[in-house]
């Protein structure tokens, strides 16, 4: 046998030794539609580029970042970790265990309260105080219980903790009802009492696929101050309502995506490509207008984003 032949054999009897394997994850699925876009692009990426498998688990904070922490690979990673909103669970898990990391490349998140363009032109509202009128408190109370309603968020958002308080802190509770329900919820609402020239207002933040359906505008609020922003999260202290005080905006926020650091020793390439992975408020916000506004899939929104951002989509994965 020559030596190239011998090679050539040695080379094959090392590839069919290696059993094949693909690399697989499991992707936590938060109930935002922010979150639910950008958890199907990491899942079209791994499939179709990668070659490995993908399992979507619908989940709150909470849960996924307990899931992560376990390491067993019930839920792999986090698609949209919003700080400081989430800062309970990044302290606990990625500063103290030590057992999440966080992507270096974040995008901007801003957050605040909205109400449509016409009700804030009609009734001169441009401040969250606005809502404190009488009258204006009037036109939001769809109930008749002599407050108005105003969606602060979904059952497990951290933010909708935080807005509570907010709700409390501006001196709001006695004209305002802070309404939680889950975000299709609030997007049916905000359609029906545009339809109906009512009153509403609800929690809005950047990106998101609202800014593309309805014409709406962010009120103002008190320039964000660290010193009137105190905010504990129940995962820290029972008495977390008692003990904070939020009487400020929101600071602009960072939001990456986390991944359990067990995950690049089962998958590799996959957890290298989260540390690379990045998306832009834009790119979020138009995915999430394809799935909120025109009612298509996730997972078909996804995969003709990675197919029309194929440079974008080499360099995360370092080619």
């Amino acid at each position: 046998m020559t030596l190239k032949k011998k090679l050539m054999t040695a080379a094959f009897a090392s590839v069919i030794a290696v059993p094949a394997f693909a690399e697989e994850v499991n992707i936590g699925v938060p109930t935002w539609t922010g979150a639910q876009a950008i958890a199907y692009v990491l899942g079209e990426v791994v499939t179709t580029r990668i070659g490995g498998t993908v399992d979507y688990v619908p989940g709150n904070n909470a849960t996924i970042f307990q899931a992560m922490d376990q390491g067993e690979g019930d839920i792999d990673v986090h698609p949209d970790v919003w700080l400081p909103n989430q800062e309970s669970f990044t302290k606990q898990y990625v500063d103290g265990a030590g057992t999440v990391s966080l992507s270096g490349n974040p995008y901007q998140g801003n957050q605040g309260f909205c109400v449509s363009k016409d009700f804030a032109a009609a009734n001169s509202i441009t401040d969250i105080a606005d809502l404190g009128r009488p009258d204006v408190a009037a036109l939001m109370d769809s109930d008749g219980n002599g407050l108005g309603e105003m969606w602060i968020g979904a059952p497990g958002w951290a933010s909708a903790n935080v807005n509570e308080v907010k709700v409390r802190d501006y001196g709001l509770l006695d004209f305002i009802e802070p309404i939680r329900a889950e975000e299709a919820v609030k997007t049916a609402r905000i359609k029906d009492s545009i339809a109906k020239g009512e009153g509403y207002a609800f929690y809005c933040y950047e990106p998101h696929a609202v800014w593309y359906m309805f014409d709406v505008v962010m009120l103002t609020e008190p320039t964000y101050d660290p010193a009137k922003y105190k905010m504990v999260q129940p995962s820290d202290d029972a008495d977390w309502y008692k003990n904070s005080m939020v009487a400020t905006k929101d600071d602009l926020k960072q939001v990456q995506i986390a991944w359990s650091n067990s995950l690049p020793e089962r998958s590799p390439a996959i957890a290298e490509f989260f540390a690379n992975f990045n998306l832009t408020a834009d790119d979020v916000s138009s995915l999430a207008f394809e799935i909120s506004a025109n009612g298509r899939e996730p997972a078909d929104v996804a995969a003709e984003w990675v197919a029309a951002n194929s440079d974008r989509v080499d360099a995360m994965l370092g080619l």
